[in-house]
């Protein structure tokens, strides 16, 4: 009888033992997902360019991947995920291992570092405004064509004189004559003033405000071949210039968003304007003299 109840205290002792080492573990366990404090992240992840990609192309997800680094690294300007890049135009030229930034994806308007010119190429600046240069909203990767306007002392109408061969100019003549004159010429950077100092309190500010009426000036950095430069210096001479935006879609593979050939785009004929044209060809009414017939007066006393 002893023996049995001094099986039953040792079979009760163990069990209590197995159970106090049960709740124990278990109270560890749920300590380190409930009440007790997370371990930090130590590490943090961003987008990077897995292959190189060049200025204006349209990002593709194929191009892209992640670099894990040290938590005090982590880029401030970086994307943690690719759906925020895909299909962005990159207005920097970006090379495989490269993180995918803001300033990437939106172009540094306020200052230039540095212009990497393509080969066989020149880098030429032109000034425009909020009117002729699209609202001064042109940034970098963009393609723009060259619009100029002749007109006045720039493009007089003459007459020969087969006597002398003298010329006279002749006036009361419209001498204006407009031409599409460039096509597709890449933007390689902008310039733009910096934004007006803030005054007073911050009320109805954002970090990225609207483009406003204000009329400020741009400077549009464009690549050109040798020839086009000089077409261009002339018409910054003689000629009122504007800018064209193109679209985007123009100039780059609809598959793989990458650049085409500049030689496979075939420029737009166009016939310029002068004034004879756009009566001719468009209708523009020639404005007609209209005689007034007066009452007679009444003869005098």
């Amino acid at each position: 009888m002893k023996r049995s109840n001094r099986l039953v205290l040792l079979i009760g002792i163990f069990l209590a033992v197995v159970a106090f080492v049960l709740i124990l573990v278990t109270l560890q366990g749920g300590g380190g997902g409930g009440g007790g404090t997370p371990a930090e992240p130590t590490t943090a992840k961003f987008v990077i360019a897995t292959v190189d990609i060049p200025l204006g192309a349209k990002i593709q997800e194929e191009q892209l991947g992640y670099k894990d680094v040290p938590i005090a690294d982590k880029l401030t300007n970086g994307f943690a995920d690719t759906s925020f890049v895909v299909g962005q135009t990159a207005r920097q030229s970006v090379t495989a291992g490269q993180a995918i930034t803001t300033d990437i994806l939106t172009g540094s308007s306020g200052s230039i570092a540095n212009i990497e010119v393509p080969a066989g190429k020149v880098a030429m600046a032109l000034q425009v405004d909020q009117v002729s240069g699209v609202g001064t909203i042109t940034k970098a990767g963009d393609h723009v064509d060259l619009l100029i306007a002749l007109t006045g002392d720039k493009f007089p109408v003459v007459t020969l004189n087969p006597e002398d061969d003298s010329i006279t100019v002749v006036s009361g003549l419209n001498s204006t004559s407009v031409k599409l004159l460039l096509q597709g010429m890449q933007v390689l950077g902008t310039l733009l003033p910096p934004p007006p100092q803030a005054t007073g309190d911050n009320t109805g500010t954002t970090e990225d405000p609207e483009t406003a009426l204000t009329g400020q000036q741009q400077i549009v950095i464009l690549a050109l071949d040798a020839q086009q430069a000089e077409v261009v210096k002339y018409a910054q001479v003689d000629a009122s210039i504007s800018l064209v935006l193109r679209s985007a879609d123009d100039f780059r593979d609809p598959v793989t968003g990458l650049p085409l050939d500049p030689t496979l785009i075939v420029p737009a004929t166009t016939t310029g304007i002068t004034l004879k044209s756009i009566v001719d060809d468009y209708g523009v009414l020639i404005p007609q003299l209209v005689e007034a017939i007066l009452p007679a007066q009444p003869a005098n006393p």
